[in-house]
Protein backbone atom coordinates (compact mmCIF):
# COMPACT_ATOMS: atom_id res chain seq x y z
CA UNK A 1 0.00 0.00 0.00
CA UNK A 2 1.68 3.68 -0.66
CA UNK A 3 0.72 6.97 1.28
CA UNK A 4 0.58 9.85 -0.95
CA UNK A 5 2.79 12.65 1.11
CA UNK A 6 0.77 15.59 2.39
CA UNK A 7 0.45 18.63 0.71
CA UNK A 8 3.40 20.95 0.81
CA UNK A 9 2.49 24.34 2.02
CA UNK A 10 2.51 27.05 -0.45
CA UNK A 11 3.61 29.90 1.44
CA UNK A 12 5.79 30.14 4.88
CA UNK A 13 4.11 30.71 8.33
CA UNK A 14 5.62 33.07 10.22
CA UNK A 15 7.12 31.97 13.52
CA UNK A 16 4.80 31.86 16.65
CA UNK A 17 6.88 34.16 19.53
CA UNK A 18 5.99 34.48 22.90
CA UNK A 19 3.86 37.77 23.93
CA UNK A 20 7.31 38.60 25.81
CA UNK A 21 9.10 38.73 22.95
CA UNK A 22 6.79 41.08 21.21
CA UNK A 23 6.42 43.07 24.50
CA UNK A 24 10.43 43.46 23.89
CA UNK A 25 10.54 44.04 20.33
CA UNK A 26 7.83 46.98 21.24
CA UNK A 27 9.77 48.49 23.97
CA UNK A 28 13.04 48.72 21.91
CA UNK A 29 11.01 50.84 19.09
CA UNK A 30 9.31 52.60 21.96
CA UNK A 31 12.52 53.56 23.80
CA UNK A 32 14.31 55.44 20.47
CA UNK A 33 11.26 57.51 20.26
CA UNK A 34 11.26 58.47 23.93
CA UNK A 35 15.30 59.00 23.93
CA UNK A 36 14.44 61.13 20.80
CA UNK A 37 12.09 63.54 22.19
CA UNK A 38 9.36 62.24 19.72
CA UNK A 39 6.31 62.81 22.61
CA UNK A 40 8.07 65.62 24.12
CA UNK A 41 6.12 66.68 27.29
CA UNK A 42 3.06 64.87 25.84
CA UNK A 43 2.11 61.58 27.20
CA UNK A 44 2.99 58.87 24.71
CA UNK A 45 -0.24 57.58 23.22
CA UNK A 46 -3.40 55.57 24.41
CA UNK A 47 -2.38 51.73 24.78
CA UNK A 48 -5.25 50.88 22.15
CA UNK A 49 -3.51 53.51 19.68
CA UNK A 50 -0.65 51.87 20.14
CA UNK A 51 -2.05 48.45 20.13
CA UNK A 52 -3.12 49.62 16.45
CA UNK A 53 0.30 51.01 15.05
CA UNK A 54 2.34 47.98 16.50
CA UNK A 55 -0.19 45.33 15.09
CA UNK A 56 -0.25 43.87 18.48
CA UNK A 57 -2.42 43.13 21.15
CA UNK A 58 -3.12 45.63 24.48
CA UNK A 59 -1.51 43.20 26.78
CA UNK A 60 1.79 43.34 25.11
CA UNK A 61 1.63 47.06 24.74
CA UNK A 62 1.50 46.70 28.56
CA UNK A 63 3.95 44.90 28.88
CA UNK A 64 6.52 46.83 26.55
CA UNK A 65 5.34 49.61 28.89
CA UNK A 66 6.16 47.79 31.69
CA UNK A 67 9.56 46.80 30.28
CA UNK A 68 10.20 50.95 29.96
CA UNK A 69 8.94 51.63 33.54
CA UNK A 70 11.44 49.58 34.94
CA UNK A 71 14.30 51.02 32.86
CA UNK A 72 13.12 54.35 34.52
CA UNK A 73 12.17 56.13 31.35
CA UNK A 74 8.67 56.43 31.51
CA UNK A 75 6.10 56.07 34.83
CA UNK A 76 1.98 55.78 34.86
CA UNK A 77 0.36 59.02 36.20
CA UNK A 78 -3.13 57.78 36.78
CA UNK A 79 -5.61 60.50 34.84
CA UNK A 80 -2.72 61.60 32.90
CA UNK A 81 -1.11 58.33 30.95
CA UNK A 82 1.86 57.71 30.47
CA UNK A 83 4.82 60.15 30.85
CA UNK A 84 8.29 60.45 30.01
CA UNK A 85 10.59 60.67 32.71
CA UNK A 86 13.82 59.63 30.64
CA UNK A 87 16.62 62.31 32.01
CA UNK A 88 19.31 60.53 29.68
CA UNK A 89 21.40 62.64 27.24
CA UNK A 90 22.95 61.98 23.83
CA UNK A 91 26.23 61.55 23.74
CA UNK A 92 27.84 61.43 19.58
CA UNK A 93 30.19 59.12 18.29
CA UNK A 94 30.92 60.83 15.26
CA UNK A 95 32.40 63.50 16.35
CA UNK A 96 36.08 64.19 18.47
CA UNK A 97 34.91 66.54 21.30
CA UNK A 98 35.12 66.67 24.82
CA UNK A 99 32.45 65.60 27.30
CA UNK A 100 31.53 69.37 27.75
CA UNK A 101 31.45 70.21 24.66
CA UNK A 102 29.22 67.67 23.54
CA UNK A 103 26.58 67.96 26.63
CA UNK A 104 26.70 72.08 26.88
CA UNK A 105 23.21 71.95 25.48
CA UNK A 106 22.14 70.05 28.05
CA UNK A 107 23.76 71.74 31.53
CA UNK A 108 26.63 72.13 33.13
CA UNK A 109 29.37 69.89 33.10
CA UNK A 110 31.40 69.99 36.04
CA UNK A 111 34.48 67.76 37.13
CA UNK A 112 36.10 66.93 40.31
CA UNK A 113 39.85 65.55 39.93
CA UNK A 114 40.11 62.99 42.35
CA UNK A 115 44.00 62.09 41.37
CA UNK A 116 46.44 63.64 39.44
CA UNK A 117 50.28 62.94 39.17
CA UNK A 118 53.00 61.03 37.64
CA UNK A 119 52.55 57.06 37.98
CA UNK A 120 54.32 54.59 35.75
CA UNK A 121 52.90 53.53 33.06
CA UNK A 122 51.35 49.75 33.08
CA UNK A 123 53.25 47.61 30.01
CA UNK A 124 49.98 47.97 27.95
CA UNK A 125 49.14 51.58 28.06
CA UNK A 126 52.92 52.64 27.89
CA UNK A 127 52.46 50.65 24.64
CA UNK A 128 49.29 51.96 23.23
CA UNK A 129 50.90 55.53 23.90
CA UNK A 130 54.14 54.10 22.29
CA UNK A 131 56.54 54.90 25.16
CA UNK A 132 59.29 52.36 26.65
CA UNK A 133 58.40 49.92 29.14
CA UNK A 134 58.50 51.66 32.11
CA UNK A 135 57.89 55.48 30.75
CA UNK A 136 56.13 57.81 33.50
CA UNK A 137 52.93 59.11 33.00
CA UNK A 138 50.11 61.39 34.24
CA UNK A 139 47.46 59.41 35.75
CA UNK A 140 44.13 61.52 36.21
CA UNK A 141 40.90 60.72 37.42
CA UNK A 142 38.00 62.45 36.80
CA UNK A 143 34.62 62.66 38.32
CA UNK A 144 32.11 64.03 35.88
CA UNK A 145 28.77 65.67 37.17
CA UNK A 146 25.80 66.97 34.70
CA UNK A 147 23.71 69.84 36.48
CA UNK A 148 25.19 68.07 39.92
CA UNK A 149 24.30 64.29 39.11
CA UNK A 150 26.96 61.52 38.46
CA UNK A 151 27.36 61.10 34.77
CA UNK A 152 30.64 59.27 34.52
CA UNK A 153 34.27 58.48 36.19
CA UNK A 154 36.90 59.08 34.04
CA UNK A 155 40.50 57.42 34.28
CA UNK A 156 43.25 58.88 31.56
CA UNK A 157 46.78 58.39 31.22
CA UNK A 158 48.64 61.05 29.69
CA UNK A 159 51.69 61.42 27.11
CA UNK A 160 54.08 62.40 30.37
CA UNK A 161 55.29 66.06 28.50
CA UNK A 162 51.43 66.82 27.63
CA UNK A 163 50.57 66.08 30.98
CA UNK A 164 53.21 67.54 33.20
CA UNK A 165 52.08 70.77 31.35
CA UNK A 166 48.87 70.61 33.04
CA UNK A 167 47.51 71.33 36.26
CA UNK A 168 45.16 69.49 38.24
CA UNK A 169 43.23 73.05 38.97
CA UNK A 170 42.83 73.28 35.09
CA UNK A 171 41.22 70.18 34.62
CA UNK A 172 38.23 71.32 37.15
CA UNK A 173 37.39 74.00 34.87
CA UNK A 174 38.09 72.54 31.10
CA UNK A 175 37.84 69.66 28.84
CA UNK A 176 41.42 67.75 28.59
CA UNK A 177 40.75 68.09 24.75
CA UNK A 178 41.27 71.95 24.82
CA UNK A 179 44.13 71.73 26.91
CA UNK A 180 46.07 68.96 25.03
CA UNK A 181 45.82 71.26 22.04
CA UNK A 182 46.92 74.04 23.93
CA UNK A 183 50.29 72.39 25.01
CA UNK A 184 50.65 70.73 21.94
CA UNK A 185 50.27 73.84 19.74
CA UNK A 186 47.99 71.85 17.38
CA UNK A 187 44.88 70.26 16.70
CA UNK A 188 43.87 66.36 18.33
CA UNK A 189 43.73 64.18 15.01
CA UNK A 190 41.56 61.19 15.13
CA UNK A 191 40.21 58.64 18.36
CA UNK A 192 40.30 54.94 18.62
CA UNK A 193 37.28 54.17 20.13
CA UNK A 194 36.04 50.29 22.35
CA UNK A 195 32.57 50.90 23.83
CA UNK A 196 31.34 47.89 25.73
CA UNK A 197 29.17 47.62 29.29
CA UNK A 198 31.02 46.42 32.31
CA UNK A 199 29.83 45.78 35.57
CA UNK A 200 30.49 48.57 38.54
CA UNK A 201 33.42 47.93 40.97
CA UNK A 202 32.93 49.08 44.41
CA UNK A 203 35.06 51.49 43.49
CA UNK A 204 32.71 52.91 40.48
CA UNK A 205 29.47 51.84 41.99
CA UNK A 206 30.12 54.10 45.24
CA UNK A 207 31.58 57.37 42.87
CA UNK A 208 28.65 57.19 40.80
CA UNK A 209 25.97 56.53 42.84
CA UNK A 210 25.06 53.39 41.07
CA UNK A 211 24.68 49.32 42.97
CA UNK A 212 26.92 47.85 43.10
CA UNK A 213 27.70 45.03 39.79
CA UNK A 214 25.33 47.25 38.00
CA UNK A 215 25.82 47.46 34.38
CA UNK A 216 27.67 50.82 33.37
CA UNK A 217 28.60 51.96 29.84
CA UNK A 218 32.45 51.73 29.19
CA UNK A 219 34.68 53.71 26.69
CA UNK A 220 37.73 53.12 25.93
CA UNK A 221 39.33 56.06 23.83
CA UNK A 222 43.24 56.45 22.05
CA UNK A 223 43.52 59.51 20.96
CA UNK A 224 46.24 61.27 18.82
CA UNK A 225 47.67 64.44 17.51
CA UNK A 226 47.59 65.69 14.31
CA UNK A 227 50.46 64.38 13.52
CA UNK A 228 49.00 61.06 14.15
CA UNK A 229 51.34 60.86 17.94
CA UNK A 230 48.97 59.19 20.57
CA UNK A 231 48.35 61.38 23.78
CA UNK A 232 45.99 60.40 25.89
CA UNK A 233 44.45 56.92 26.82
CA UNK A 234 41.10 57.11 28.66
CA UNK A 235 38.48 54.65 30.18
CA UNK A 236 35.44 56.40 30.71
CA UNK A 237 32.49 54.60 32.46
CA UNK A 238 29.05 56.35 31.87
CA UNK A 239 26.24 55.86 34.21
CA UNK A 240 24.09 54.40 31.19
CA UNK A 241 20.93 55.39 32.55
CA UNK A 242 21.68 58.99 32.44
CA UNK A 243 23.44 58.89 28.69
CA UNK A 244 22.87 57.14 25.09
CA UNK A 245 25.58 56.89 22.38
CA UNK A 246 24.09 58.02 19.52
CA UNK A 247 26.32 58.22 15.70
CA UNK A 248 25.82 57.78 11.89
CA UNK A 249 27.64 55.06 10.30
CA UNK A 250 28.56 55.96 6.62
CA UNK A 251 29.21 52.09 4.41
CA UNK A 252 32.04 52.57 1.90
CA UNK A 253 32.41 50.81 -1.31
CA UNK A 254 33.54 47.26 -0.33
Amino acid sequence: MTTENPPRPTGACPPRRLRADRARQVADVLRQQVLSEVYGPRPLPHEDVLAEEFGESRNTIRGALDLLRTEGLVRRVPGSGTLVVADKVPHGLDRLMGLAETLHEHGEVTNEVRAFGPVRAPGPVARRLELPDGADVVYVERLRRLNGLPLSLDLTYLAPDIGAALDAEDLVHQDVFRLIEEVAGQPLGRADITLEAVNADAHSATVLEVPRGGALLMLERLTTLADGRPVDLEYVRFRGDRITMQGRLLRSAL
